[in-house]
């Protein structure tokens, strides 16, 4: 049957339950079946795998569908099968079959029945299943995630670049290579990589108006942060991005905490809690899921409302993927990311590890996500830009969708500066990365500009009344502005294009904006309220001290035992007025908020309505005391009177940990009958003189103890012994 024979209007009905086509699928769809080989190029969300799959199910023979993603594969079987009687109609072969099953395999695309084969590319290279699949009748073969033939893609994969090879002892098969983000020096590298430099290319555009883009400093405050920002958009879906493992659990864990429904996802967790996370996301169980990037391949949800990139991604590619996620129905995507050049540091040390051509790349795409990160442009346009699209940013759809369009920074006239700029990167031979050509213009010296005599020229140091920022910031967006262009296989050199060139001969107007100049230390004002120096309230601090006294005195113990100094300056930073929020601040926890809190925060309450207090948006972060299973433990252990080195052991710690940890529990108000461990250490005499010291004492410091006690007894001993009083007085 010829393609012009196949009503695929009809077959999309039957199969997808469609009435029609999705941006250009109707036509990659026409260009299949005509047994070209295509090359299709469509953002996240877009419909791509609809793409291969109607050809695949309209034609005779097996469409074989190359994926990098085993649970994407079985995502996609499951859908096809549910679109037919016969579970033949799709499979997977990979590594994790059994030798029953591959038989089945085989079995089904003998008989014709199989349309859809997913394979793993390492299956691909077995001679077995070459041969197996030479025998057969293959409609065509499709490459998906494409990008990953590519050193230049963000998901780079060696076995990929073998494909080639491959797929000629198959015969002479039509190939379709599918991407969802491609650089113009990707696209290049899949057409050459795969032979194909004839294929139809077929490129939606990347520009997704309804998603927001916003970049903010990350401060030390960022899990308040992202806490105010999911309890605004309460119930809608999200995502939280991390890079590690480690922080995935510990944000997921102060999401819990702080009464947000949220799970970890990461390769770490076994396949089964996997599964169930996803599904708990899929089905709204959860509203947040905190993940690596292992999540979301494949996944399907239509309505995450936000994607938060609580740090910053290794490229502009993965974070376009992964903000991507956003807004699939059409509706609102807020896409949040957290920038500190600290993280970009990190990341380039685990870069330092690399064959060098490979840290190369590394770097330069690095660089692009920090220039994305700092500009003050519009963050569409530089997004599509680097995706080798125009956009007006006055007219494009979506146009006023990110915060530096919403809050613009001042602009100034650079006409001249540009001329320079342009000049000294024509005349340095297009030698140069930004770098160099920064050093040039300010006049500074490193080994390759003396190796290049460059220092030597009359335009050295042309534009040493300028900063570096500024220079840098000026390169950015005449890059965006297409007067420059950088050569990516060179690892960033830049060179003056035809439509710079024609600038310094008739320059014109260049309005230009700073770059953003983000400071780790700019507490931004998220957990201060009045005052945004994050210091406490030094009227209300005099104000709880004296409270503090006078409920010692009622109770009679010493001040220190109600509540230690810094939860005191807590107390007057964070302006709790109830109980619950009372147990959030540190040092303070559940206990001690209920037996010594109430006058707290009744005076507190007070004093923020007299003098008119704008207290932080009901924020008081818990923490999760990242230790809680450790916590536990020991209270429970302790109950069962068990030795205290072995409690220390069993949980990895030292001595002085372990008494660290049993300090931040009697401070909190739980009680720790440690009588037993001390009995063995002390006498009653001993005991009672030291409890009778901390009775009459202004202070619980140890060192004033020690020196009270003149070598008496020991600093563990004293520690101890201030555990039980504070259990026994306090708790």
């Amino acid at each position: 049957m010829t393609s012009n024979e196949i009503d695929i209007h009809k077959e999309l009905k039957k199969y997808f339950g469609f009435n029609q086509f999705k941006g250009l699928q109707e036509q990659v769809i026409r260009s299949i079946l005509a047994k070209q080989n295509t090359f299709v190029i469509m953002p996240t969300g877009g419909g791509k795998s609809l793409c291969y799959q109607l050809p695949a199910l309209v034609q005779e023979g097996t469409a074989i569908v190359v994926s990098p993603l085993i649970a994407l594969m079985k995502n996609q079987v499951d859908a096809i099968r549910s679109l037919s009687s016969e579970n033949g109609i799709a499979h997977v072969l990979n590594s994790s079959l059994t030798k029953t099953e591959i038989n089945q395999v085989k079995k089904d695309i003998t008989s014709g029945l199989t349309k859809l084969l997913y394979v793993a590319p390492e299956s691909l290279t077995k001679e077995e299943y070459v041969s197996f699949l030479q025998k057969g009748t293959i409609s065509f073969v499709a490459i998906d995630e494409a990008h990953c033939i590519s050193e230049w893609g963000h998901d780079f994969r060696p076995e990929y670049r073998n494909l080639r090879h491959i797929i000629r002892q198959l015969g002479d098969v039509p190939i379709i290579g599918l991407t969802a983000t491609a650089t113009p020096k990707v696209q290049e590298d899949i057409l050459k990589n795969l032979d194909m430099p004839n294929a139809k290319t077929f490129k939606a555009s990347f520009n997704r108006p309804n998603l927001y883009y916003e970049v903010r400093t990350k401060t030390k405050n960022i899990e308040s942060d992202i806490i105010r920002f999911i309890k605004q958009n309460k119930g809608k879906s999200g995502i939280i991005y991390c890079l590690s493992r480690k922080k995935v659990e510990a944000i997921a864990e102060v999401l819990q905490v702080n009464g947000i429904s949220a799970v970890p996802y990461h390769a770490g967790l076994d396949a089964k809690t996997r599964a169930k996370h996803q599904d708990m996301f899929l089905m709204e169980d959860v509203e947040v899921v905190v993940a690596t990037i292992a999540f979301g391949m494949g996944i399907d949800k239509p309505d995450v409302r936000f994607v938060i990139h609580h740090d910053i991604p290794k490229s502009l590619e993965s974070y376009y993927q992964e903000t991507g996620r956003a807004g699939r129905d059409g509706g609102e995507g807020y896409c949040l990311a957290y920038y500190s050049y600290k993280d970009v540091e990190k990341l380039e040390k685990f870069m330092s590890g690399k064959p060098v051509a490979e840290q190369e790349i590394g770097f330069a795409l690095l660089q692009e996500v920090v220039a994305y990160a700092e500009t003050s442009i519009s963050r569409r346009k530089f997004l599509l830009h680097y995706f080798g699209e125009e956009f007006d940013s006055e007219t494009g759809e979506g146009a006023d969708m990110d915060d530096n369009v919403r809050n613009p920074k001042a602009k100034k006239e650079a006409k001249d500066e540009v001329v320079k700029l342009l000049k000294v990167v024509r005349d340095t031979k297009h030698l140069y990365k930004a770098k160099e050509i920064i050093f040039t213009l300010i006049g500074r010296v490193n080994a390759v500009i003396k190796a290049h005599k460059t220092d030597a020229h009359d335009f050295f140091g042309a534009g040493a009344d300028m900063e570096e920022r500024h220079w840098m910031a000026l390169i950015r967006q005449v890059l965006v502005d297409g007067l420059l262009s950088k050569d990516i296989e060179t690892y960033g050199i830049l060179k003056v294009t035809d439509k710079g060139l024609d600038f310094i001969q008739h320059p014109t107007s260049f309005m230009m904006s700073e770059d953003h100049e983000y400071n780790e230390t700019e507490d931004e004002t998220i957990v201060t309220a009045a005052k945004s120096s994050g210091t406490a309230d030094e009227a209300l601090m005099a104000m709880l001290r004296d409270l503090r006294k006078k409920v010692a005195k009622k109770l009679g113990v010493p001040p220190f035992v109600v509540f230690q100094d810094p939860s005191l300056e807590d107390m007057a930073l964070k302006y709790p007025i109830s109980l619950e929020e009372l147990g959030n601040i540190h040092g303070v926890g559940e206990g001690k908020a209920k037996k010594y809190g109430k006058e707290f925060v009744e005076l507190i309450s007070r004093y923020v309505e007299d003098n008119d207090i704008v207290r932080p948006d009901d924020l008081v972060v818990k923490s999760t005391g990242a230790n809680s299973a450790n916590k536990l433990y020991i209270i429970q252990n302790i109950d069962r009177k068990l030795s205290l080195q072995d409690i220390a052991s069993a949980k990895g710690m030292n001595m002085d940990a372990l008494i660290k940890e049993m300090e931040q529990i009697v401070y909190s108000g739980t009680k720790l009958n440690i009588k037993y461990w001390i009995d063995d250490l002390l006498d009653d005499e001993q005991q009672e003189e030291i409890h009778e010291y901390f009775m009459e004492s202004e202070t619980d410091r140890i060192e004033e103890a020690l020196k009270e006690f003149d070598g008496e007894y020991d600093i563990d001993e004293l520690r101890l012994m201030r555990i039980k009083f504070i259990s026994e007085v306090a708790n």
